[in-house]
């Protein structure tokens, strides 16, 4: 196992480090300011994107540094899983960086549906606004009213009547709804009942204006409604497009999900190491620089200990997402659901830890928004259930390992 990375995958990381420097950093505090300012509140419908954002968004993409998830050298960068982990961690430390390279969920996931599932007309369409940046994307599998950690609950539902299909169900924490130039759903439903339960659901492509749709509202996680992305709850009431619109074919939904969320599970990981790394800088940084009871506080309450347990920790969160990203690009997702799973238990409660102990040392300022802090701390939570819970991930890894002693 060799987790170096790539000579091309170091060059890469070498101009993103010196573009986020130069123009991301810089501008973070007033971009989050600013944000706060034109989306208060859950008036989804008036949300706006920051003007500076764009404006970083274009100047990355002359910079060739777009579409860095995709290993494709003609539409991405054509760097592997591997290559691109230590880019992911990178953009992790500012929490709207992954929008201004094109690399931010769920549209990476999304788009690489699209790249190795959908068909010509359908990569058209929409693989390649989203990979201009054009449009938003969205993926719908929760639902409100079944215990959605088990996948297989889903019970909206996908029936062909003719040339058309025809849509029925309720989502939520549905990623990116809110979003002004969000365009384009991926919706999963029940489609084949009369299946085995991971041959009975389905994938397909809908368009957000088309009738039928209803987005209720957007959730608010942690008390934030996340804007403008937002998680919300959307209804689709006899919704109707084309046969079309079908990826790969009826019954083949989970299939799709499991090639989906292997390398999107690394990209969440490697991001949430890269905040876990800020958190940490922060926290010495504050210990070193406030003082009480006649010392540094970084010496009072234990808190050098708790510098020891973050460093090690983040090392170990690494070295294991490393190894799941090589394994993937060596065997495919298939063969590597141990590692997936492992790592999307470990990580995020990784970043809790760590970011809950900076908080600690920030004092009432670590719970404020003039620091990223309690944002990591909201996102490390919620990271614990998104994809799924840590008990789902736990249960996988061990009936993977019961397996090898049934001889």
């Amino acid at each position: 196992m060799n987790f170096q990375p790539s000579e091309k995958s170091q060059q890469y990381l070498k101009r993103l480090i010196s573009f986020m420097d130069e123009f991301v950093a810089p501008v973070e505090r007033e971009i989050i300011e600013e944000n706060e300012r034109l989306n208060q509140g859950g008036n989804w419908r008036d949300w706006q994107v920051v003007p500076a954002v764009e404006q970083l968004k274009q100047h990355a993409k002359d910079a060739g540094l777009w579409n860095l998830f995709l290993p494709d050298d003609q539409l991405g960068q054509g760097l592997s899983c591997l290559e691109y982990a230590p880019l992911a961690e990178q953009m992790g430390r500012i929490v709207f960086a992954s929008e201004i390279f094109n690399c931010n969920a769920p549209d990476t996931g999304n788009m690489e549906v699209l790249y190795h599932f959908g068909n010509d007309a359908q990569k058209k369409q929409w693989l390649t606004p989203l990979l201009n940046g054009d449009i938003r994307s969205v993926f719908t599998m929760t639902e409100p009213d079944v215990a959605s950690s088990d996948a297989t609950n889903m019970a909206a539902t996908i029936k062909q009547e003719g040339e058309h299909l025809t849509l029925n169900g309720t989502k939520w924490w549905s990623t990116g709804l809110g979003h002004p130039n969000a365009k384009v759903a991926i919706f999963m439903g029940l489609s084949n009942p009369e299946n085995n339960k991971h041959s009975q659901h389905s994938m397909v492509l809908v368009p957000l204006d088309t009738p039928g749709i209803e987005i209720k509202r957007m959730l608010t996680a942690c008390g934030d409604y996340d804007a403008p992305y937002g998680h919300g709850e959307i209804a689709f009431n006899h919704v109707k497009v084309p046969i079309g619109n079908l990826l790969v074919g009826m019954g083949k939904g989970f299939a799709i999900a499991q090639g989906r969320l292997g390398p999107g599970r690394i990209h969440h990981c490697m991001r949430a190491i890269g905040a876990a790394e800020r958190c940490l800088e922060l926290m010495i940084e504050r210990g070193l620089s406030r003082h009480a009871f006649g010392q540094p506080i970084i010496k009072l309450g234990g808190n050098q200990e708790r510098i020891a347990k973050a460093r090690m920790a983040i090392d170990q969160a690494r070295l294991l997402t490393l190894h799941a990203a090589w394994k993937i690009d060596k065997s495919g997702v298939k063969n590597s659901m141990t590692e997936i799973s492992s790592i999307k238990v470990v990580v995020p409660n990784m970043l809790q830890d760590v970011s809950d102990m900076a908080i600690q040392m920030f004092g009432g300022a670590g719970v404020s928004s003039d620091f990223p802090i309690a944002t990591f701390f909201a996102g490390a939570r919620m990271l614990r259930l998104a994809d799924g819970p840590d008990e789902v991930h736990m249960a996988m890894v061990s009936r993977l390992e019961l397996a090898k002693y049934k001889k």
